[in-house]
């Protein structure tokens, strides 16, 4: 199988992740930290991979700032089928908001079980 990561512009490059916009954003700017290595899931990946992933999100947030000034961000990966990953190459979205994107943002990632969003 070809990976849909695979055909893609770079946004960020470091050793063993790389940036790139997400091809169906939930939102402007919304971007995917990716590691180069084929791997499933965030559990996966080695801890040199994860830190490096990590440490990225600051880097991502500062370029998504600088170009499209969010008021928020959620940042968070699914991992596995059940929780929603459509694609078996582990990535972390990050996902700026914007005031008035949706009615209610209160629980935020909480909403992927939408009857538990609001508590």
């Amino acid at each position: 199988m070809i990976c849909p990561f695979c055909d893609f512009e770079i946004v960020i490059e470091a050793l063993l992740v790389y940036v790139r916009y997400d091809k169906f954003p939930v939102s402007q700017g919304h971007c995917l930290i990716i590691p180069k290595r084929h791997v499933e899931t965030w559990f996966d990946m080695t801890k040199e991979e994860q830190i490096e992933a990590f440490e990225l999100i600051d880097k991502v947030k500062a370029l998504i700032d600088e170009k499209y000034s969010p008021d928020g961000y959620n940042i968070g990966m699914n991992c596995g089928e059940t929780a929603g990953q459509t694609i078996p190459h582990a990535h972390i979205h990050v996902i700026p908001r914007y005031k008035g994107d949706m009615e209610n943002p209160r629980g935020g990632v909480r909403g992927v079980i939408p009857e538990k969003q609001s508590y």
